[in-house]
């Protein structure tokens, strides 16, 4: 058995709440890693040999989940038997300890059992509780399965393409961790005015759905014109990739009327655009005409770039302020790139136990008045067990020997 380091966070704007959390894979750790970048103290309660997602890939050569610990930066890790009703009742009794600002509960686990929000609440009557669910009704629910529910491989791919084409980055559930942190922040305002908690209730499905409504995917298929597929053509403007004279390939976007201004001031090439507008009758001031003449235009821009290598067209591009950016692999940014380096204050090279060196960043957000806080680890696996029993709980040392040894609590 051994101590935890302390590892109490930093002041912050949202410094002095405290948020328990069990959860696994996205949505609601990244909601809870949300909360504690900004100084919450954020304590998951984990089960003994990690939750469901404790290995979940990419891991290291020695099977240290990367995704485990960039999911769960900042936090603090008790670790208990869930399956024993002892360990269950200390489970509810850290959700429910006391506190102003304390009494916040954040899971993506079925609300029943010692999970029930009304058998929490007769321990605490203004606990505030986010339970995350796949769909509405309670079922289970992914990103890749909502995006097949919504439609969304459908129009994702080429032009030419008949099967589904499944989207790798998980938006339904980065969207929603960021809804996890604003439902438990509007909750607990409202907590704040009036002393009373709730249960507060999200789909990820639900998002999906109210996102796609957002963007006018669902009332463009209710007027019988659905999203069709268009490559890597940006929909509704002229914006896509092109290939240098060097082979380097570049993405370059004209969506608003500067942007536009931008792309025919580098290329030099006002009089070709000009033709286009008399041949084909459409302003290509207005972005949707710029799309509808995507084809035309696309060669002009995808001639002048061609017979260029990617160093004088970075240079004409940056001179006239155009909005593009050159493809390249993760390898690339990790490794050559200063937006992803210490050079961007978002970033800090810490030392992951388990893991050793890594880049991580901090929270996006630069308060301005109160700082951004610098990014911290991702705990050991029960590492803060017998220090937030204590502090929140009073179990002593003896007392945490004697549980330890019966098996109802872990440590590091």
């Amino acid at each position: 058995m051994t101590m935890a380091r302390d590892a109490s966070p930093a002041l912050g704007v949202l410094s002095g709440m405290r948020v328990v959390e069990a959860g696994a894979f996205v949505a609601a750790p990244l909601g809870g890693m949300t909360l504690a970048q900004m100084g919450a103290d954020v304590i998951r309660i984990d089960t003994v040999g990690g939750g469901l997602d404790y290995r979940r890939w990419p891991v290291t050569k020695d099977n240290i989940s990367l995704f485990w610990t960039g999911l769960n930066k900042s936090k603090r890790s008790v670790v208990l038997d869930l399956a024993s009703p002892e360990g269950r009742e200390i489970a509810m009794a850290l959700i429910t300890a006391p506190g102003e600002d304390a009494g916040l509960f954040l899971t993506n686990f079925p609300a029943r059992g010692w999970l029930d929000h009304d058998k929490l609440r007769t321990k605490r009557a203004d606990l505030i509780q986010l339970t995350l669910q796949g769909d509405r009704h309670g079922g289970s629910a992914v990103d890749y399965t909502v995006n097949a529910m919504l439609g969304v491989p459908q129009f994702t791919g080429s032009e030419d393409g008949t099967l589904p084409v499944n989207h790798v980055l998980p938006a339904w559930d980065l969207i929603t961790g960021q809804m996890v942190a604003v439902g438990l922040l509007a909750a607990e305002r409202h907590r704040t005015r009036t002393g009373q908690g709730q249960h507060v209730k999200l789909a990820l499905q639900d998002v999906g759905l109210a996102v796609l409504a957002h963007l006018g995917f669902i009332a463009e298929a209710q007027m019988g014109q659905p999203r069709q597929r268009h490559g890597n053509e940006l929909f509704g403007a002229f914006g896509r990739d092109f290939v240098c004279a060097s082979g380097e390939r570049v993405m370059v976007v004209g969506l608003t009327a500067k942007q536009w201004r931008c792309i025919v001031d580098a290329t030099g090439l006002p009089a070709q655009f000009d033709a286009i507008a008399a041949r084909t009758g459409l302003d290509l001031g207005q972005e949707g005409n710029r799309f509808l003449a995507r084809r035309e235009i696309g060669e002009a821009v995808g001639a002048w770039i061609a017979t260029r290598p990617l160093a004088e067209v970075s240079a004409a591009f940056e001179v006239h302020g155009v909005c593009w950016s050159r493809y390249q692999d993760i390898a690339a940014l990790v490794q050559s790139d200063a937006e992803c380096s210490p050079a961007n204050p978002m970033f800090a090279n810490i030392q992951q136990p388990g893991v050793g060196p890594v880049l991580a960043p901090g929270i996006p957000l630069d308060f301005q008045g109160s700082g951004r806080l610098p990014p911290a680890p991702a705990p050991v696996l029960g590492e803060h067990t017998e220090v937030v029993l204590a502090e929140l709980l009073g179990i002593d040392a003896a007392q945490f020997g004697r549980l330890h040894d019966k098996g109802v609590v872990g440590g590091a």
